[in-house]
């Protein structure tokens, strides 16, 4: 017998945006819930798939660092909103529709499916649900068991409300890109991954899991008002505990540690990926990490005999380190620490992930078809439970891929319903020539 999915009969419907809102419905996708993703041929998703929907070939074909808004080949093709690696690597599990909701039709045909839906997500600047007028106040009228998650960077409430801003700038106002920078003189040296975007994602997966846990005790939908930026506030308890209690600023410490020994040190080898990561937070880590490297003589000298001497000699004791690093691959260095029960671990690019044992044993890349980029690897799921399975089942969809098993199916119009609405242009599965 197959495993039930947890969430198979819960429909979602999805007006999500960029990375974190996307990668949430995925994950209750990847629970068995129905999600209908909504789009329009009107409006481009700009950074949702991605940048523009018709970029010149020479933008990408050019490039050799790649990034979030690749494609296959480093070619566009003929539809390129289809073949974006930022959408693909959320997009799996989903039904994916268009629909022109500035029209009064298409509001109700979005109405009519909120009639037979569940959950509502959306994590778009705020005022575009209002505009639109798919507010809950409305739409709980048209279904009161409704569950509606609004996700924007700041939250529904608040003299924030209206500010817009991706994963960058909330990090920066709730303090994030201040304590993550890698030197306090050199502020743009960042990375461009940003934990607002898994932690927000997961955010609202959980509130929405927990809404229905919510109604199926009472019988009544709600409406979640998430902040993506309180989310990231969340993992940052200590550096707010240490102003409140001594009234303190933390810096950065780039990749040190605030009481242990830490750092990123290179080892041997001609690639720039060529590092490990080793912390010793204690005499028993240090001893193993000691009998690892042989137990030199520098490292008996008395500015290295307990955990605060040590500390304070930081400096000086990464150059030993790394001048044993440097000597040595950087996974048999991290096999010999590990041994001795050193906490260490290779600095990983795609290529050593793709091969790395540990991911290929937890099956933690799907192979995943999806019939405009071809057989690819894609990122798994982040957790596994034993009574809860999770599949991925449905390739990443095309724009309007979906439409007449959704208006045709479910919604049950007819041929000629449906070819109306082809017609005057509020379906599609292509972007009109105007959208930029």
């Amino acid at each position: 017998m197959v495993a039930r999915l947890p969430l198979e009969g819960i429909r979602v419907l999805d007006i999500t945006t960029t990375w974190a809102g996307p990668y949430a419905t995925m994950l209750l996708g990847d629970l068995g819930a129905e999600v209908i993703r909504v789009e329009s041929i009107h409006h481009f998703a700009s950074t949702t798939r991605g940048m523009m929907p018709r970029p010149p070939v020479g933008l990408y074909e050019n490039t050799e660092k790649g990034g979030m808004y690749q494609y296959p080949d480093r070619r566009p093709g003929d539809t390129p909103w289809n073949r974006a690696t930022m959408f693909n690597s959320h997009g799996r599990n989903k039904y994916a529709i268009t629909i022109d909701l500035e029209r009064p039709r298409g509001k109700d045909i979005f109405k009519e499916l909120v009639k037979i839906s569940d959950i509502f997500i959306e994590n778009n600047a705020f005022g575009v649900i209002e505009k639109l007028g798919l507010t809950y106040d409305v739409l709980s009228q048209v279904n009161p068991r409704l569950i509606m998650v609004r996700a924007p960077s700041y939250g529904v409430k608040g003299p924030y409300r209206t500010w817009r801003g991706y994963g960058s700038q909330a990090e920066g106002v709730v303090g994030h890109t201040w304590l993550s920078q890698y030197s306090v003189d050199d502020m743009p040296k960042r990375t461009l991954t940003f934990t607002m975007d898994t932690v927000g994602g997961c955010g609202i997966a959980l509130s929405a899991i927990m809404a229905l846990q919510h109604r199926e005790r009472t019988g009544k939908g709600q409406l979640v008002d998430l902040a993506q930026a309180q989310c990231v506030a969340t993992c940052l308890g200590e550096a707010f505990m240490d102003y409140t209690m001594n009234g303190r600023v933390q810096e950065t410490m780039g990749n040190r540690h605030p009481s242990a020994i830490q750092g990123c040190y290179r080892c041997a080898g001609e690639g720039i990926d060529e590092y490990i990561v080793i912390t010793i937070t204690n005499d028993e880590e240090w001893e193993g990490f000691c009998r690892a490297i042989g137990n030199p003589p520098w490292s008996q000298e008395e500015r290295f005999t307990d955990a605060l001497s040590r500390y304070e000699n930081h400096d000086e004791l990464d150059r030993y380190i790394e001048e044993w690093t440097s000597q040595r691959n950087k996974y048999d260095a991290m096999h010999l620490l590990q041994k001795e029960g050193v906490p260490a671990g290779p600095v990983m690019n795609e290529r050593d992930a793709y091969n790395d044992p540990h991911l290929k044993e937890r099956h933690f890349f799907l192979k995943i078809t999806q019939k405009w980029c071809g057989t690819h690897l894609y990122a798994g799921f982040p957790w596994r439970q034993l009574r809860a399975p999770q599949k991925a089942y449905l390739a990443p969809p095309g724009l309007g891929e979906h439409n007449e098993y959704v208006f045709k199916q479910i919604l049950k119009m007819t041929d000629e319903e449906y070819a109306e609405l082809e017609r005057e242009q509020y379906i599609g599965d292509t972007y009109l020539p105007s959208v930029r």
